[in-house]
């Protein structure tokens, strides 16, 4: 489970653990956030363990399998949501630098941990992956030529690997979040008037939880998806379909 200190990834790693399934979690520099997270899932009766990693780096990710497969035997199941959001930066004004951060966090971060997790199950059958997306990887936003290129990416890793590992059968499935109220959203947590102003934007009327999407991903990795490989499910609210209302 990368990115499972906070927000979606640690709602995600919260659901398993109650359901007695053993969590390796990520964290990127707030060891006292996950921490807090390995508390509550063995206060409920679960196993977890957390792991400082860069996933952009090929010998963090080694080295965080290497620790889940010591401790709780082959991994079967992996949740990318590690990530870093927009910066709004316009694109004459968006370094070479700065893309390369959100790409490599984003799109490199999930095929360094695929790549790995299928190692680890060479000669074996059966695993699930569920990359958390965003609606930004099929609706853009100006400002965000870094985030959504990485989104956008992700959705053809995520295709491309359902197609190469059903043999295996090791599904491979995204989940495409509209707004959450996440700490990605925090300054609309944080300001009532702008967190109005965005949920009248939202069909539904309301922003999402990170429990919300942390139950889609649960019936993802459930054996009751099993026929389910290279599928996208937007959790937005309705968000992505008012593109082009209005003209």
């Amino acid at each position: 489970m990368t990115g499972g200190e906070s927000g979606i990834g640690k709602a995600c790693a919260l659901a398993l653990g109650r359901m007695g399934v053993p969590v390796v979690l990520t964290y990127f520099r707030d060891e006292a956030l996950a921490a807090s997270v390995v508390t509550q899932i063995e206060g409920a009766g679960g196993q977890a363990i957390a792991r400082q990693t860069d996933v952009s780096s090929e010998p963090a990710v080694d080295a965080l399998f290497t620790a889940a497969e010591t401790t709780f035997g082959p991994v079967t199941m992996l949740v990318n949501s590690a990530g870093l959001n927009m910066r709004g930066t316009p694109l004459a004004e968006t370094s070479l630098a700065q893309f390369d951060t959100i790409v490599r966090s984003d799109l490199y971060g999930p095929f360094l941990t695929c790549r790995r997790f299928v190692r680890g199950l060479a000669g074996r059958q059966g695993g699930r992956i569920v990359n958390i997306s965003s609606i930004h990887a099929f609706a853009p936003r100006p400002g965000a030529v870094d985030y959504d290129s990485a989104k956008g990416g992700l959705t053809q890793l995520t295709t491309t690997l359902a197609l190469e590992l059903a043999p295996q059968r090791i599904a491979v499935n995204a989940v495409a979040p509209g707004m959450i109220l996440t700490p990605m959203n925090q300054s609309a947590i944080d300001n009532p008037v702008e967190l109005e102003s965005k949920q009248a934007a939202i069909p539904w009327g309301r922003a999402g939880t990170a429990e919300e999407v942390a139950e889609t991903v649960l019936f993802l990795l459930s054996p009751t998806a099993d026929y389910i490989t290279g599928a996208t499910l937007v959790i937005d609210g309705g968000l992505s379909l008012t593109v082009a209302q209005g003209a």
